[in-house]
């Protein structure tokens, strides 16, 4: 299974990753409708925030939305997905989004559009 992986000492918080992911999941480019974000940490470091898909989610979905695909990423079936936003909340590396334009929870789907725009090398696909 091929993830997006990171090694946040290289990022320089260009913030193109973000632009990609969110063009790659809903055509549009908007930090906020991204399933990868950079921030700044309390010692002037940047942290990359991104699904590891661990699949911890996976049990506590209640109508069974969440799922692995075929490729091991973890995916949100949207037609069973009742938007009770619970994986949002329990998500223990905070990957999984909402914003308040789009109904239901979005993820990390492993695509790679972000690590084709990484300069640094920061982002990028890894074997697991």
């Amino acid at each position: 299974m091929k993830i997006v992986a990171t090694k946040p000492e290289l990022c320089i918080a260009c913030k193109l990753c973000e632009e990609a992911c969110s063009q790659a999941l809903f055509g549009v480019t908007d930090s906020e409708k991204s399933a990868i974000r950079i921030s700044e940490n309390e010692n002037g470091e940047y942290d990359i925030n991104v699904c590891d898909q661990c699949g911890e989610c996976l049990d506590i979905c209640q109508v069974q939305a969440l799922m692995r695909d075929e490729n091991g990423i973890i995916v949100i079936d949207k037609d069973k997905c009742v938007h009770c936003y619970a994986c949002v909340g329990f998500c223990p590396v905070l990957a999984m989004r909402y914003h308040q334009d789009i109904m239901g929870p979005f993820k990390c789907i492993s695509c790679g559009a972000c690590t084709e725009v990484c300069a640094t090398g920061a982002i990028f696909m890894q074997e697991i």
